[in-house]
């Protein structure tokens, strides 16, 4: 079976383009792989030159089995870029893994998730197949489910794209209605509520926290990884969206992760070490404060 189109959506950072692309190109699937990256043309009044070195670089970019590049004329912003986007290659290929370019893959990325999609792919309670995870201390299986979806290296099929809802006040009033609230937010201990409010609101155009609301609310499970395959190097204060500032980076894994059939329903023990990162992370000492704001300001 052919390995998944990769989407790969791009802006005006070409370090970490490049480092993103770089660690894909590693992946042995990579050359088997079709890369479509989406690169978002400049706001009005920028002098859209980092978004230049960005598609200069795209157009030197080999090792695929082929490489396409869309170049937005204007800018569509993070959130109606990847939805454009995924939608084109769903319709056209069935399925697809989405990256962004501050998301560092390890060597065994593809395969992990082309595996995950060839596993899944008839079993409609599963919405898609994830790469990244949490730092969490505690050591967790092979793989695992919990209910909804992410966005840190991941995929999907048509079936579920199809179930993606824009409408974040429909999501919040059948959130507050069903009393989900507290286990959506990861018993309390994340603001996805409050996301979902700035989205009404207009503070933000986050597609993430209706993607993951989405497939909550139609009790959906998302694969995800024991150890780490995506590292997230964009909370360098280079990005437009990178949310709450407490995930450093870390090393991925440089082993496979093996992919095989496991029950389809919340891991429990995953959901407590999820629960028990997010309270940690949100509530940090002030010398882990003082401290990552070192680490980032003093960064290469």
């Amino acid at each position: 079976m052919k390995p998944a189109p990769i989407a790969l959506f791009t802006y005006n950072r070409p370090v970490h383009t490049r480092r993103t692309i770089e660690a894909l190109q590693k992946n042995k699937l990579s050359a088997q792989s079709d890369l479509i990256v989406f690169s978002d043309g400049p706001k009005e009044g920028s002098s859209g030159e980092q978004i230049a070195q960005v598609r200069d670089y795209l157009k030197t970019v080999q090792h695929f089995n082929s490489v396409s590049i869309v170049e937005r004329k204007s800018n569509f912003g993070l959130s109606a870029n990847i939805l454009d986007g995924v939608q084109q290659i769903i319709s056209q290929y069935g399925k697809v893994v989405v990256l962004e370019d501050d998301q560092v893959t390890s060597p065994f990325f593809l395969d992990f998730i082309n595996e995950g999609l060839r596993l899944y792919e008839n079993d409609e309670n599963v919405i898609s197949i994830h790469g990244y995870l949490l730092p969490v201390n505690e050591t967790l299986p092979d793989t695992f489910f919990l209910r909804g979806a992410d966005c840190f290296g991941w995929a999907t099929w048509k079936r579920g794209w199809d179930i993606f809802q824009p409408d974040a006040s429909l999501l919040l009033n059948r959130l507050v209605e069903s009393n989900q609230c507290k286990e959506f937010e990861f018993d309390g201990r994340y603001p996805y509520i409050q996301m979902l409010k700035d989205q009404i609101s207009g503070k933000t155009g986050s597609w993430a926290i209706r993607w993951y609301a989405s497939a909550f609310l139609e009790n959906k499970y998302t694969l995800y990884p024991g150890k780490s395959l995506v590292s997230n190097i964009g909370g360098d204060g280079s990005g437009t969206n990178n949310g709450f500032e407490y995930v450093l980076p870390a090393p991925v894994a440089m082993e496979p992760v093996k992919v095989s059939r496991v029950e389809i329903s919340q891991n429990m023990q995953a959901y407590r070490a999820f629960c028990n990162y997010h309270q940690k992370a949100m509530n940090p000492s002030l010398w882990k404060k003082i401290r990552r704001r070192l680490r980032m300001a003093l960064k290469p």
